[in-house]
């Protein structure tokens, strides 16, 4: 037998005994089990163990496949945490050196087997074929995969404290997955530990995309990457060329853990630990929330989101959500768009100290669309606050101080833009700020961001092509560029299709719960649609026929209706000819 053999088989025997012991982890979180159940799950795993650690060293022997530096690395660490940990299992050698007790803890084991089986499956090459399955198919079918898993994994014995309905863990799967945030059950209460860790793990995935994590890390490990694979994600990460695909995506992720990270460190710290029984559960509270932020996901382990009593006073914890979700709301493109302009601004500045008699010519780095979200983002926020601030004076801000009243309302026009948290009593709201609230869902986040929404680029172009209309020119032009037509004609129809989609949804409701305030319903379906997760507190109370149009409504609204068309309209190629142009009446 060649060792190329032995090698083929070596890699086939660790991805089915990582996966074996992933699913006998799913099992030991998930169901309620016996000692002698529980004994024989320690077996797998300890097995699992010492099976690893020469799946891991052969591999280096039995290939003439050169590994990079990064994948050394990262094999090293896990080869001497399999070790310690396989040895923590021996009870004569924890005896003897105390220096083991530390990693004889399951959470470790838990860790080391699901890393262990993403390197592993990671090695396996995922090739689409455009005539079985096109992108938008894959991008729809990834997020349908992801929300299913999640709602089983939400229906796990262990998951809830005492059980939950299919249409609730479908729900509540599809408001974590679409980054939505709301809620038929309370997050906090009506969820374990365990159920509250599946939940934030479909936020994290379905805020960046599971083909962005599953497509990085076959990369990272492979080296590789097929054609038509680097041509989806060239789409999905607003690359350039083909050649930056993975470098866009190495950023996407690494900006994405540092911002999160960065928010739980500040979070914990404007925490009072007094509402809080361990340091453990500040510290999850901090996790929970900052990457719920960031994802624009809304989720809260908080009963009453940041109203509850000891946190909607606590403005400093208000201003970190508030960054956070801002930040990615913003679109991945435009950070490091953003993040070349400083680079290149301070060097300038930096090279005008250092040679003050020699001129350095920076380039506009600072694209069209950077430019065109960051001021629509800012007046949005702005005016928005000034509205907030305006309507809700004496209202629910009456016992504020003016500071309070001012970071209140920042955050009541920051958070509508698919962030979802509440600081304030949503249901003691005026009318013209519940409308001033639903103009700011729809329009939403930014391109290629966490947050949803027609997004703010569509304002922006719309609001151009009015003026141009105004002025009567036959071009919309702003900061010396042309807009393209095809920017136009699709700014237009993502806004018309995100009302005809509301109404739709609207209209059914009304029909399955004609008992609902129209107001009320129509707050939850645009919610839905742009994926914020405020509410009027009706969300509970909607029939199953309502959940599941209010479920339809969310995936409609991450994916896109245009992406849910292009998946079941064949493509026309491209046309060798023109018809005569005519003028058709509008006005």
């Amino acid at each position: 037998m060649s060792k190329f053999t032995i090698l083929k088989y070596l890699r086939r025997f660790a991805f089915w005994t990582s996966l074996l012991a992933v699913i006998a982890i799913i099992y030991d979180l998930g169901f309620t089990h016996s000692k002698n159940a529980e004994s024989e799950l320690h077996s797998l795993y300890f097995f699992t163990l010492i099976a690893g650690i020469p799946s891991i060293i052969l591999r280096y022997f039995l290939t003439n496949e050169r590994f990079e530096n990064k994948v050394r690395i990262f094999d090293s660490i896990i080869f001497i945490l399999f070790g310690l940990l396989a040895f923590s299992q021996i009870d004569s050698i924890r005896e003897s050196f105390t220096f083991f007790e530390f990693f004889n803890k399951m959470g470790w084991i838990y860790l080391a087997i699901i890393v262990f089986f993403v390197r592993e499956s990671s090695r396996f090459e995922f090739t689409i074929n455009r005539e079985i399955i096109n992108p938008a198919q894959l991008f729809i079918v990834s997020f349908m995969g992801l929300i299913l898993l999640g709602a089983a994994g939400l229906m796990l014995p262990k998951a809830t404290h005492e059980g939950i309905s299919f249409i609730d863990a479908l729900f509540t799967s599809t408001s974590a997955v679409c980054v939505t945030g709301l809620i038929v059950v309370d997050t906090g209460s009506y969820f374990t530990l365990f159920g509250q860790c599946i939940i934030l793990i479909l936020i994290q995935l379905g805020g960046l995309g599971i083909m962005t994590f599953a497509s990085y890390f076959s990369y990272f490990f492979r080296g590789s990457a097929s054609y038509e694979n680097q041509l989806m994600m060239k789409s999905v990460t607003d690359s350039e060329t083909l050649g930056e695909v993975f470098s866009a995506l190495k950023r996407i992720l690494f900006i994405t853990f540092v911002f999160e990270f960065l928010g739980a460190v500040f979070i914990y710290f404007s925490l009072d630990p007094t509402y809080f029984d361990t340091v453990g559960d500040r510290i999850f509270f901090s996790f929970f929330h900052t990457i719920s932020s960031f994802c624009n996901a809304g989720f809260s382990t908080l009963e009453h989101s940041l109203y509850e009593p000891g946190f909607r006073m606590n403005f400093p914890l208000h201003i970190i959500l508030a960054v956070l979700f801002i930040v990615g709301g913003l679109g991945f493109p435009i950070m490091q768009n953003i993040y070349k302009y400083c680079k290149y601004f301070i060097k300038k500045q930096t090279y005008k100290i250092i040679r003050p008699d020699r001129h350095l010519n920076m380039p506009w780095v600072l694209n069209l669309n950077s430019r065109i979200v960051l001021a629509t983002t800012a007046i949005l926020l702005i005016g928005g606050t000034v509205l907030f601030l305006f309507f809700e004076w004496n209202n629910t801000l009456s016992g504020y101080s003016f500071l309070g009243k001012l970071a209140t309302s920042f955050f009541g026009s920051a958070t509508p833009r698919t962030a979802g948290f509440n600081t304030i009593d949503m249901s003691a709201l005026n009318f013209s700020t519940i409308m001033v609230i639903m103009f700011l869902m729809w329009v939403g986040a930014s391109p290629a961001s966490t947050g949803g929404g027609i997004k703010t680029s569509t304002l922006a172009i719309a609001t151009f092509n009015f003026l141009s209309l105004a002025k009567g020119k036959d071009r919309v032009e702003v900061y010396n560029r042309q807009i393209a037509n095809n920017s136009l004609r699709r700014a237009f129809s993502i806004m018309t299709l995100s009302i005809l989609f509301i109404g739709l949804a609207i209209l059914f409701i009304s029909y399955f719960d004609n008992e609902m305030h129209l107001l009320d319903v129509a707050f939850e379906c645009i919610s839905a649609y742009s994926t914020v997760g405020l509410s009027l507190g009706i969300t509970g109370d909607f029939s199953s026929a309502s959940k599941f149009v209010l479920v339809a409504t969310m995936f409609a609204g991450r994916v896109s209706v245009i992406t849910l068309m292009a998946a079941f309209i064949d493509d026309v190629k491209h046309l060798n000819y023109k018809f005569p142009k005519e003028e058709v009446l509008i006005n």
